[in-house]
């Protein structure tokens, strides 16, 4: 078996953070006596990647996920556990392992403003020692991948969201780093510039072999890229494994689509009814009662068509979160 890439065991980050009452007295007191109380972002999580894997991490606002990456690419330093990638520790900052690594922060700007993308591009060059016909080859070749042609040349100040998201994913991979850090590399996007930042992290994958750390708030990004994911929720880990098994192990409920004859036969016995338009019907109905309830659809009514479908991916983390959170 492969070493893994990246191995984490009982990760932690712990922060102290300020706390005071509101009101003059309570400010007055503060300046003599400061109260904390400890937050852990990052509470002993452990999980390994192998080379060449894409997985989605994946949790709702403050689990930890941006935490983590920081802690893995080395601009924070855990409060306890043990972290390797690549088989260096990344609190060290090694200038071997950060030219193997790359982080992408989709509301963080790492291009110069003023400048046009083709000119920070040149300054990595100098900065990674890249050789000069690999840099002009790769350059290209992600230029074109990504179709930003025309866009290089401009400040990147006068660019779009998605248009300034593309040249600095590039920016950010002109080194070929073997490790991809990817915090909401899509966030704000429209859906066309997400699929095609999509399409090139996964061409980049097949291409270097890259393994992929991935968060992201988009279903469509964890679907199309990701066959594991990590669930993380206040710190701590929920579920680790195959995307399709998170749907398994945390869906209680199956969606059962059924075009009946007309548009005004009761269904409401055999399920709750989600969705109706016109004699096309969708229920939801507990897991444990599929069976039963789909051959009294086909038994008793006259249903012309019948489907049975796994919720979305998204529903079904929701429910995880709120599971844990009662």
């Amino acid at each position: 078996m492969a070493t893994p890439v990246i191995a984490v065991n009982g990760l932690s980050k712990h922060f102290k953070v300020p706390e005071r009452e509101a009101g003059l007295k309570a400010s007055t007191r503060a300046l003599f006596k400061r109260s904390h109380r400890l937050v852990k972002a990052v509470d002993a999580i452990s999980f390994s990647i192998e080379p060449g894997e894409v997985v989605g991490f994946l949790g709702p606002n403050g689990a930890g996920k941006t935490t983590t990456l920081k802690m893995l690419s080395g601009l924070l330093h855990p409060t306890g556990g043990q972290v390797a990638v690549l088989g260096y520790e990344p609190k060290k900052r090694d200038h071997d392992y950060l030219k193997q690594i790359t982080l992408v922060m989709g509301n963080r700007n790492q291009l110069s403003w003023d400048l046009p993308a083709l000119d920070s591009f040149e300054l990595y060059r100098a900065l990674y020692g890249i050789e000069r016909s690999r840099f002009e080859k790769l350059r290209d070749d992600f230029i074109e991948l990504l179709e930003v042609g025309d866009l290089v040349r401009k400040p990147v100040r006068n660019l779009s969201l998605g248009e300034r998201m593309k040249v600095e994913i590039i920016g950010a991979l002109l080194h070929t780093p073997g490790v991809l850090f990817l915090d909401e590399p899509t966030i704000g996007l429209d859906v066309t510039m997400q699929r095609r930042i999509r399409r090139f992290i996964a061409e980049y994958n097949r291409r270097y072999g890259a393994t992929v750390l991935l968060t992201s708030h988009y279903m469509a990004d964890v679907e199309a890229l990701c066959k594991r994911v990590i669930v993380i929720h206040h710190g701590k880990i929920l579920y680790d494994g195959a995307l399709a098994g998170l749907v398994e192990q945390f869906s209680a409920f199956k969606k059962v689509s059924v075009t009946l004859s007309g548009p005004d036969v009761d269904v409401s016995g055999f399920g709750e009814v989600l969705e109706r338009d016109g004699s096309r019907v969708t229920l939801r109905i507990p897991k444990a009662e599929t069976s039963r309830a789909t051959a009294r659809l086909l038994s008793e009514l006259d249903a012309d068509d019948l489907t049975v479908e796994d919720p979305p991916v998204e529903d079904v983390i929701e429910q995880v979160f709120a599971t844990e959170a009662a």
